[in-house]
């Protein structure tokens, strides 16, 4: 789940402001001294969480003399990143103090037996109250205790430029009302603008848990075939649902209306939609996330692509379910944490960090310039968070239909599974029946059956 990053200058003017330093410091005594050393993504356009990571150093440090902050970003997509911070946390000896960690690892993660569960010192932190009882929930382990702390959510949706489906005389606001839309406006497009991108769905291995979360999920959970039963707490064997996604996969690859294969399955494909294709109008549709926009921010601002137009030229409409059923609509909603490594010599300390880096001041900061939607209560109320961005009313829409992943054990290899098979399907090297026969026995490989249920 690829995130960007942007620099608010507001924001960091009120993080350098007088007394700011003294009102973050948690009220916990520090010991003598200490080194906390923060493991962190930063790659490709992180400049907003590499910004935060930074200040809250010079801000843990003034406020606990003595102590020492070393930042290890790590310059990796997210699988590699993944990977990396397994690498490190198998060791004391180079296991990080603190780690950004995405929701979906938690329990992985915790059966690992590299992080520390953060109770004890929440129920000590005023700022706690503030976070949403879905935030909470999101860094809560099987075991029930909590493993994190929020840095902010996000929703996905549908990008789409008006020019571009005006062109193809498809009214705006354009809101579709099943899949049938979405691919009937597609080859609207290909026919009216034969050198555009019709519509973008991240689908391979290339891009990672963007191809599982922002392409093939935002379909599956159109359908009646989740991955995860949550009212029977098992996993659910592919089934007419994963039929109906792969086949949508197919025809936008097959038919030419998403990127060609060679480009979708470029790691750096999320960064080139974001950076180039929508900014020149070079893509009408994009499968995507709430945090999309803040590549477009002024150069001041730290955006990396600036694109002052782009509210004018871009809309906003919400991913329908296969055939309008149900709610209607879907979405997904992840996002990212601040946990305390196993291994941390002087978990208090680490915590306190945490406090620091996701203040109300920090978390505003870090939320307007990364484009997420706020878990803090006293964030989302802000009027400059609220007037942050023109797209964020309709994403914090989403709210009411959106899903989270599974965050379970077997989760992150399911998803590996996922990225394999919908780049076969896209390619053609295999077909949606197959794909579906591959997931379920790679299921049945990997999850005991009682803990499995037919597809629906």
């Amino acid at each position: 789940m690829r995130r960007k990053f942007v620099v608010s200058g507001v924001a960091m003017v009120a993080l350098t402001a007088s007394g700011v330093l003294t009102a973050l410091a948690p009220p916990v005594a520090a010991s003598s001294g200490g080194t906390i050393k923060v493991a962190y993504e930063n790659y490709g356009t992180n400049i907003t969480l590499n910004t935060l990571m930074q200040k809250a150093g010079a801000q843990f440090q003034k406020a606990y003399p003595g102590w020492t902050v070393n930042l290890e970003p790590i310059a990796a997509p997210e699988n590699p990143y993944y990977t990396k911070l397994d690498l490190m946390s198998q060791s004391a000896s180079t296991a990080p103090d603190i780690l950004y960690e995405d929701t979906f690892l938690v329990n992985s993660d915790t059966a690992a037996g590299y992080l520390a569960p953060l109770d004890s010192y929440l129920a000590k932190w005023s700022g706690w109250s503030q976070y949403s009882a879905a935030a909470k929930a999101a860094a809560k382990g099987v075991n029930g205790q909590i493993y994190g702390v929020s840095m902010g959510t996000d929703t996905r949706g549908l990008w789409y430029n008006k020019t571009l489906l005006k062109k193809a005389g498809i009214a705006v606001p354009w809101q579709p009302k099943s899949w049938a839309d979405i691919i009937s406006a597609a080859q609207k497009i290909k026919k009216a603008e034969p050198g555009i991108i019709p519509i973008n769905v991240y689908s391979g291995v290339g891009t990672g848990e963007a191809s599982s979360m922002q392409g093939f999920e935002m379909f599956l959970y159109g359908t009646n075939n989740p991955l995860y039963d949550t009212a029977t707490n098992k996993w659910e064997k592919a089934g007419a649902g994963w039929q109906s996604t792969l086949s949508a996969i197919k025809t936008l690859y097959g038919d030419g209306l998403a990127a060609t294969p060679q480009n979708a399955l470029n790691p750096n494909w999320g960064s080139t939609v974001g950076e180039q294709e929508l900014p020149q109008s070079k893509l009408a549709i994009d499968l995507d996330g709430s945090w999309v926009s803040s590549d477009w921010a002024p150069a001041s601002k730290g955006g990396v692509a600036p694109w002052s137009q782009w509210s004018s030229v871009m809309g906003e409409a919400a991913m329908p379910t296969e055939n309008g059923q149900g709610a209607g609509k879907v979405s997904m909603s992840g996002g990212w944490l601040l946990s305390v490594g196993s291994h941390a010599t002087n978990k208090q300390m680490a915590f306190n960090f945490i406090t620091i880096a996701l203040s109300q001041q920090n978390s505003l900061f870090y939320d307007i310039g990364a484009g997420q939607i706020a878990t803090r209560a006293d964030v989302a109320s802000a009027p400059s968070y609220k007037a942050s961005s023109a797209s964020i009313s309709a994403f914090s829409s989403f709210v009411p239909f959106t899903h989270f992943r599974p965050a379970y054990t077997a989760y992150p290899k399911l998803s590996n599974e996922i990225q394999v098979i919908t780049g076969q399907v896209m390619t053609g090297q295999a077909t949606p029946a197959q794909g579906v026969a591959s997931y379920n026995k790679y299921l049945a490989s990997l999850v005991a059956a009682k803990s499995v249920e037919p597809a629906p």
